[in-house]
């Protein structure tokens, strides 16, 4: 389960980065392709995809999450346990509201620059808690690259 957890981040973060680049070189373009809804849209099932991998291992799978809901003071004291239990998942749901709040305003935007700054914005704000909530190696909960490394 980490390891599909893990892959499926990759495409959440290629989906994220391509829609931000796209928005951004939209602006100036002036034109909205299909295709700049669809990647708002794939970047989005994306983080759909994680997150309910990531709330099955959560509850269910991770020996670290089930543990530490035994002794909620000693984990909350520990940052690593810490970022497991209360960072990481707050901070990707915010990502997912954040993902689905950028579709719809971009469907709803009246113009196409008015499209492409919702999704630069939304999308942009989505990847940035991306970035920030994920177990890098050289973070403090660090995790591999890949999971087979």
């Amino acid at each position: 389960m980490l390891a599909l957890h893990s892959l499926v981040r990759w495409a959440a973060i290629a989906f994220g980065f391509a829609i931000i680049i796209r928005s951004f070189s939209g602006m100036s373009k002036g034109s909205f392709e299909d295709a700049d809804g669809r990647f708002g849209r794939l970047f989005t099932i994306s983080l759909d995809v994680q997150m309910l991998v990531g709330t099955l291992m959560y509850l269910v799978f991770s020996t670290i999450t089930t543990s530490a809901f035994d002794n909620m003071g000693s984990a909350m004291s520990n940052a690593v346990t810490r970022f497991w239990i209360v960072e990481h998942p707050t901070m990707m749901f915010a990502a997912l509201v954040f993902a689905h709040i950028g579709v719809v305003r971009v469907r709803k935007a009246p113009e196409a620059k008015a499209k492409h700054r919702a999704g630069l914005i939304f999308f942009g704000i989505a990847m940035l808690l991306i970035l920030v909530g994920t177990p890098w190696p050289f973070s403090l909960a660090a995790r591999p690259i890949l999971p087979f490394l």
